[in-house]
């Protein structure tokens, strides 16, 4: 049985699911997914490209917060198929997640590919690190080579279970890099033709006549 589902689908969930005539498509979605907490190729993979996430957790007052988290490409590091991690930087200072987490360690990821539509859930038990014995060498192996960072803690999230999305209704955005990269053919295509037609101009245009 999919660990994913088994964890998402409460009884009220497939209640909801029974009343909205969802339940028997998903009966069989708990039986075809992922059956454990180990990362695939194809997870790993993806999220060795993204850079950022949304993380949310849950106070001890029961409110649920949402939070981005970026950062280059892959900073987000697979340690083993069952252990992701990332160096946490000093930001606002609110510390709501962190807060959160020494109430209830468990958190939901959305890992977000906007150009291709696709969408990688992922269920977890997080793990903090934060001047103990084992947070320098962890630090070290989490740092990336983003200038000024100041890194605080070193996190990390035990996968209990994972999930892909369907595209629907992922509206695509695209990065400046990612345009750059796509308009990078028409650009050198333009330069060309300007580079023609800068030509042509000198050839057709009258000679300068000699004063007499």
């Amino acid at each position: 049985m999919s660990r994913f589902h088994e964890l998402a689908f409460t009884p009220a969930v497939k209640d909801l699911q029974q009343q909205h005539n969802s339940r028997r498509q998903y009966e069989r979605m708990e039986q075809t997914g992922p059956s454990g907490s180990t990362l695939g190729v194809s997870e790993q993979t993806f999220l060795s490209l993204r850079d950022s996430f949304y993380i949310a957790s849950v106070s001890e007052t029961g409110w649920p917060y949402i939070q981005h988290r970026g950062g280059p490409k892959g900073f987000v590091r697979v340690l083993n198929p069952g252990l992701i991690g990332f160096a946490d930087l000093r930001g606002n200072k609110q510390y709501i997640s962190l807060g959160n987490l020494q109430h209830d360690a468990r958190v939901a990821l959305f890992f977000m590919d906007y150009p291709n539509q696709t969408r990688l859930k992922i269920l977890g038990r997080v793990e903090v690190h934060e001047q103990d014995a084992e947070a320098p060498a962890l630090i070290e192996s989490l740092r990336t080579a983003e200038p000024g960072a100041v890194i605080e803690r070193a996190i990390l999230i035990h996968v209990e279970g994972f999930d892909w999305n369907c595209p629907q209704h992922i509206t695509p955005r695209y990065t400046i890099e990612e345009l750059q990269e796509a308009l990078a053919p028409l650009q050198t295509k333009l330069a060309k033709l300007e580079a023609e037609n800068a030509a042509l101009r000198n050839k057709l245009s009258p000679q300068s006549k000699p004063h007499t």
